[in-house]
């Protein structure tokens, strides 16, 4: 039988907040669409430090930190992910078009792309749109992307919250994206 040892965090080998801040990024940014959880913000951030993703633009009424609340699930990732307050979503997403950014919702659509069945092009950037806990990604800001990704699922829910659905499309895309960085060495 193998021996299983929990890691201790000095084992782990992982980036200082100096070292992360210099590290090279995934080109993928994640834009928070009116999301009111301050706890769902904090592991959007999380998450987001997890997988090196660029930048994070918080829009509306999201909340922007510092946050006691935000860091109890950020657990200092708000200190090292850059984020971008805006004050609409679509200037955001205006923003991102400018940049060379495709910009893809993440939202249950006619004409959506299941996320297992979605293919990154070498060379592009990408964001992702995560919409309100209640109302997901607003229409105006559907219609200003350049499509959209839907998780499939196979329950009686037809959601997921959007902390847990960011962490799976972030995993999806960072291992898309490594995939197409190592093909292109």
């Amino acid at each position: 039988m193998s021996e299983l040892r929990k890691l201790k965090v000095t084992e782990m080998n992982r980036l200082t907040v100096e070292e992360f801040k210099e590290a090279e990024k995934l080109p993928l940014v994640v834009v928070l669409d009116e999301i009111r959880s301050l706890h769902n913000i904090g592991a959007v951030f999380r998450t987001a430090d997890a997988f090196l993703v660029n930048k994070i633009y918080l829009c509306g009424i999201t909340a922007v930190p510092p946050h006691p609340e935000m860091h109890k699930t950020a657990l200092g990732a708000e200190y090292t992910v850059d984020w971008k307050y805006c004050k609409r979503t679509q200037d955001a997403v205006n923003e991102l078009h400018e940049e060379g950014y495709t910009v893809l919702a993440i939202e249950q659509c006619a004409g959506s792309t299941m996320l297992d069945k979605l293919i990154l092009e070498p060379g592009k950037k990408y964001a992702i749109v995560m919409g309100n806990e209640v109302k997901g990604v607003q229409q105006e800001v559907v219609d200003m992307c350049d499509g959209c990704i839907e998780i499939p699922q196979y329950g009686t829910k037809h959601s997921l919250n959007v902390s847990v659905t960011t962490g799976i499309v972030l995993w999806e895309f960072a291992n898309k994206l490594i995939q197409l960085k190592q093909t292109c060495l």
